[in-house]
């Protein structure tokens, strides 16, 4: 037998070295260190491994194992009992036990680790093992056992040597789990039919608070509420107590890790592949930044500050270590909040190097504080609103250069005080970057690297413009009545665009005899219109509205009437708004102009991602193009949404910059989507249209079905939709609403999504309204450099790596189902949209 070494730090990691011969897996070996030999070995048939296990952090010649045993009389989620302090087995083989996953069957083979490994109530009975000694490119088993009880069996592949040619590297990358929504059908499909060499979480792994307004809608019925063992009560944004809470002590944090690992879906991915790991804000905070929380005025101090949790910070710090399978160290001696370091990377052969950062400990507050006064009401915002989301670019661009410069003239680093990374794990992230050999340098990146804006005023003058276009029919219309335009539809549309320009009704109705007689006589239309007493402006969209229900006469009426309706919206309403904004007639017209006053500027959308960290992506970017290092791509999460586009220079340059590489982001697995959030914060405002579109269907034998069509994605910037395209496009959410009324999968739910839809395509105020109104919006072009967008949807991303292109899936799933309770669907996945970035090129195709 070849000698092992056994090390112990942070008072439960221990290592372990696997030797090429032990014993058969039913054999047992002494090799163990004196602190677990002291502790009496489990015994008997009371344990159990309510968390199951997890392997995580594979290299060529590691990983790290991850168990956690109680005894049977202890609940799944309770504290574990000081004084019972025990050892347990670890059995690794490379025999191939692939029929045993699932199982608790006993391992086969020759094992390459056989060793005791302790079980201490002070990390909860957590238990964490790296493995070195390892083969590279292998595939191993494992097993836990504690007396006469089992774990299930366990598998993890190791990383290719360093120096190893690939052909092909498939991984999974996932974000987002909230337990309180939705459904966790996406890892039972996971675990059943990927085929993956491991998976990636890029953070929000639990969710710190409990019954959150974001957390009340649907869940499946096998995710009961919890309820934290402590936790402190939430107030909303005025400061007063809701039904809500968040978790605060070292027990709220376990209690989350224990709940969410309870579930066999979940700890069904845990067995089968090796997870890699970073957090985002919700394993402490939402938003969190370094130790401070962000929860509306709630969390701000005396001073309007955001309120400082060190204590609260470290036991988030402490579950994540103890519960998560990574190859980090948790330093106890130091009384910071930053005593862990959670950043690091893998090599996978000559393919792909994988850079995984953190990008919340480190983070200087964001730019625009919650105390900024609001000149609207002339107090501070205390709101997320205007400091995180919606933010003002003018606001944001101001304040962040004060800081940079600031920051300058003190300490000689421009970022001191705008920087996601910090400069310590700025500078490793670009050593690592340029020091790389392999192919593909794949980023781990948690808050996407896109620039998300909407130019507001743009957006209003649309909105104003759609909204007027029912009421310019109606006049078109109640003109025919004129007996001095006998009737012309192109008269009529000529001499309403004339008077929403400012002209008379009889200026007007002179002006369009006179462009409907020279056009009968071959002569100036716009001439013949100022002729007649209209200005060049008056004369130029009346002159269009004519020739729009002119060109649309084939048609017949009621499409002229729309045809020129539409003309003169967007040829003079929409340029006036745009030109005059809040004092624009037609904004006053509306009732709104106090209501959007304020809106009339340009906005980003979420600036708790890269967005409100702008200087520092644009020396980042700045740096990868300066060094010619290519092949960059960043795998995403955070947003609840899927995203695809180039990462720019400086998306603030003409044309957005130069793209550098290219950011994939994937939807949560089961977090409400950005397209929820949004609509639900904007159904109250007047800029409700340009997010949501209600549509009620009437179907037969189940009644009215409504679904909130996602009208958000076209103002970001998706193209301009065909009808298909859009009823492409709600055919998921359509399916969820039949699903959730009872209609059962299969070939009935199937059958009725298609029937329904096919009425809908047949229907103008769906095929001309509403493909109308989101063609219009995709004409914003708000974020070019974007080339996917899907802001209501979840799921997961499983990416294939070759030397040649990285191809990206994105698979959304399907809504909730109903079969007497919610539940996860029978067919999960809902449908795949494939990114493909080639190499050597900083941007991607769709399919």
């Amino acid at each position: 037998m070849d000698r092992r070494q056994f090390l112990k730090y942070s008072g439960f990691f221990t290592v372990s070295v696997a030797s090429t011969a032990l014993t058969a897996c039913g054999g047992s070996s002494n090799n163990t260190d004196t602190t677990t030999a002291a502790l009496p070995a489990a015994s008997g048939g009371s344990w159990i491994f309510p968390q199951s296990i997890a392997s995580g952090d594979p290299r060529p010649d590691s990983v790290v194992l991850w168990t956690r045993v109680v005894p049977t009389s202890a609940g799944i989620a309770s504290v574990a009992a000081a004084g019972n302090d025990v050892s347990i087995r670890l059995v690794v083989t490379a025999a191939d036990n692939s029929s045993a996953l699932g199982s608790n069957a006993a391992l086969s083979g020759t094992a390459v680790v056989d060793t005791r490994l302790p079980v201490l109530a002070s990390f909860d009975n957590t238990v964490r093992n790296k493995v070195t000694g390892l083969q590279p490119g292998t595939v191993y088993f494992y097993q836990f056992v504690a007396g006469d009880v089992r774990s299930n069996v366990g598998r993890f592949k190791t990383a290719p040597a360093a120096g190893a040619d690939l052909s092909q590297l498939q991984f999974a990358y996932l974000t987002c789990q909230d337990w309180s929504v939705n459904h966790w059908g996406a890892f039972d499909y996971i675990a059943k039919n990927e085929n993956l060499d491991f998976v990636v979480h890029l953070g929000d792994y639990v969710y710190e608070t409990v019954g959150a307004s974001f957390q009340t809608g649907s869940v499946e019925a096998r995710h009961t509420a919890l309820q934290l063992p402590d936790g402190t009560v939430l107030n909303d944004a005025n400061g007063k107590a809701t039904t809500a809470k968040y978790a605060t002590t070292t027990n709220d944090y376990r209690y989350l890790y224990k709940m969410y690992r309870s579930d066999p879906r979940l700890q069904a991915v845990h067995e089968r592949f090796a997870m890699i790991a970073t957090w985002d804000d919700h394993e402490f905070s939402d938003d969190a930044w370094q130790d401070a929380v962000t929860y509306e005025n709630n969390s701000l101090d005396s001073a309007g500050n955001n309120v400082r949790n060190t204590t609260r910070r470290r036991s988030a710090n402490q579950a994540w270590f103890e519960y998560m399978p990574a190859d980090v160290n948790l330093d106890n001696a130091n009384t910071t909040f930053q005593n862990i370091q959670i950043y690091r990377d893998f090599q996978f052969g000559k393919l792909m190097q994988l850079v995984m950062t953190d990008e919340r400990l480190y983070r200087t507050d964001h730019v625009v504080p919650e105390n900024l006064m609001n000149p609207a009401t002339g107090k501070p915002l205390n709101s997320s609103l205007g400091s995180r989301y919606i933010v003002p670019k003018d606001v944001f661009d101001a304040l962040e250069g004060q800081k940079v410069t600031a920051a300058t003239a003190m300490t000689g680093d421009p970022l001191t005080n705008t920087s996601m990374l910090g400069k310590t794990q700025r500078d490793w992230w670009k050593g690592k970057m340029s020091a790389s050999t392999a192919t593909w340098k794949v980023w781990g990146n948690e808050v996407s690297l896109l620039r998300m804006g909407l130019n507001g005023t743009d957006a209003i003058a649309t909105l104003i413009a759609l909204n007027s276009v029912s009421t310019l029919a109606s006049s078109i219309t109640g003109a025919l009545a004129n007996p001095a335009l006998q009737g012309n539809v192109l008269v009529a549309s000529a001499l309403v665009a004339a008077v929403t320009a400012g002209a008379s009704q009889q200026v007007a109705a002179g002006a369009g005899i006179a462009i409907a007689t020279a056009d009968a006589m071959s002569g100036n239309p716009l001439s013949a219109a100022t002729s007649a007493g209209l200005t060049a402006t008056q004369a130029g969209i009346a002159v269009a509205a004519y020739n729009a229900a002119k060109t649309a006469a084939p048609a017949g009426t009621a499409t002229q009437v729309g045809a020129a309706a539409q003309t003169i919206a967007f040829g003079y309403i929409k340029p006036d708004v745009q030109a005059n904004k809040q004092n624009s007639q037609f904004v006053i017209a509306s009732g709104q102009q106090a209501a959007l006053s304020s809106f009339f500027t340009r906005f980003l959308l979420n600036c708790d991602q890269w967005d409100g960290y702008n200087a520092e992506r644009k020396a980042l970017m700045q740096f990868l193009q300066t060094s010619k290092i290519s092949n960059v791509v960043a795998i995403t999460g955070d947003i609840h949404g899927f995203f695809a586009g180039t990462v720019n220079t400086d998306f603030d340059a003409a044309n957005g910059g130069t793209p550098v590489m290219v950011d994939l982001v994937s939807a949560g697995i089961s977090s409400d989507s950005f397209f929820t959030y949004l609509k639900d914060g904007a159904g109250s405002t007047g800029l409700a249209t340009i997010i949501f579109w209600p549509l009620t269907i009437p179907v037969p034998n189940i009644g009215n079905v409504t679904i909130n069509v996602n009208l958000l994605d076209y103002t970001m910037g998706k193209a301009a939709p065909t009808v298909d395209d859009l009823a492409e496009q709600i055919r998921v959410q359509l399916t969820g609403a039949l699903a959730a009324k009872g209609v059962p999968e299969g070939a009935t739910l199937t059958g009725t999504v298609a029937a329904v839809l096919a009425g809908l395509k047949t229907n103008s105020d769906f095929n001309t309204s509403l493909v109308g109104l989101a063609q219009q919006l995709s004409a914003l072009n708000s974020n070019p450099w974007m080339k996917h967008i899907n802001a209501d949807a979840q799921g997961y991303t499983v990416v294939t790596l070759t030397p040649g292109k990285l191809v990206a899936q994105f698979k959304q799933v399907n809504k909730l189902v109903n079969t007497g309770s919610m539940t996860a669907p029978a067919n999960v996945i809902a449908r795949i949209t494939t990114a493909t970035v080639n190499a050597g090129t900083a941007g991607l195709t769709l399919s």
